[in-house]
């Protein structure tokens, strides 16, 4: 890609690039894309079209349970195989800067020197799930660049990290062995997202337990017609990787068989469509309510207890909802 004159990033020249695999493109692309800049909503919507060929699959689980050294090894053991691997790592955002503040760049440093790897850290920005909006964005554009795999690695805020099931065709659930009182305490839209699970660090004390109840929940839970199989890894020593990776790989076939592939697609817009709808109203209905004045009326109300915040909520709605009405 030659950049026009000046140096300027325009759509055109970034879509070229992403579209040819030129990893300078591709870096500035997703830059946009995380900025949500015109020149990234333009790039997104014409390289959509090229999307849905790559393989996605979601990381997700508590803190702790080892997610950035099993996607590491899941890298590796992708690559052993000959495919590409882009790898999008949501890290949790600093209050004060929002940017990402635990640096999986520096977990996964060996991987960066393989040309068949592109990582990117994100910082999730405060979003719920762990997730920032622009992910599901920067899957699309490694998506159009070629890569045979996308992964996203999801913060491990809690047990509702379900948004990761947005951006993935595949999300794998990773469990700690020391932590039986937090798997049992999970609730039912984590296993219902996860289409693979595993317990890593399965060579510590508690794994057997950790997969039991794993076992326990998985037959209270509402299941369609694929069962997810529950695995043992040590992300550390790659044992039980290679079978991890089959399972994925079962799980994409099973969705991408002419029998669900259109069910699969159609359930994922959605999820898409509604979760980045829910975040733009979020924010135009904030910036109505601070035009209006409302929000800190409301506020001032509701921390002298004159009004209780489930009213003033309602007030703060209709509030937004003439102020939309006048515009």
């Amino acid at each position: 890609m030659t950049p026009p004159s000046g140096g300027v990033d325009t759509a055109s020249d970034l879509v070229e690039g992403v579209l040819a695999g030129n990893r300078r493109a591709l870096a500035r692309a997703i830059t946009h894309v995380e900025a949500d800049s015109a020149i990234g909503r333009e790039v997104l919507a014409r390289i959509y079209p090229r999307t849905g060929r790559a393989q996605t699959v979601g990381i997700t689980g508590s803190a702790g349970a080892g997610k950035s050294t099993l996607v590491g090894a899941l890298a590796r053991e992708e690559r052993k195989r000959g495919r590409t691997v882009g790898i999008v790592a949501i890290d949790p955002s600093s209050p004060f800067s929002h940017g990402a503040i635990l640096g999986d760049r520096i977990r996964m440093q060996d991987l960066t020197a393989d040309g068949g790897v592109f990582l990117r850290s994100m910082a999730s920005r405060g979003n719920l799930g762990g997730l920032s909006e622009s992910a599901t964005g920067v899957v699309d554009v490694l998506d159009a660049a070629g890569f045979d795999v996308v992964m996203i690695e999801t913060v491990g805020a809690g047990q509702d990290e379900v948004e990761v099931a947005n951006a993935a065709g595949t999300t794998v659930l990773v469990a700690n062995p020391g932590g039986g009182d937090e798997v049992q305490s999970m609730k039912a839209g984590l296993m219902e997202v996860a289409q693979v699970m595993t317990v890593n660090k399965s060579d510590l004390a508690g794994a057997d337990t950790a997969l039991t109840q794993l076992k326990a929940l998985l037959a209270i839970a509402h299941l369609g017609s694929w069962e997810p199989p529950i695995l043992k890894t040590i992300a550390r020593t790659g044992e039980g990787v290679p079978e991890l990776v089959d399972a994925i790989d079962r799980h994409h076939a099973h969705i991408t068989s002419s029998v669900h592939a259109v069910e699969e697609r159609r359930a994922q817009a959605t999820r898409q469509l509604i979760a980045l709808a829910r975040a733009a109203l979020h924010r135009e209905a904030l910036v109505a309510a601070a035009t209006t004045g409302a929000l800190e009326a409301l506020v001032d109300s509701v921390a002298r207890r004159e009004r209780d915040p489930r009213n003033a909520a309602a007030a703060l709605l209709d509030a937004v909802k003439a102020q939309w009405a006048r515009e």
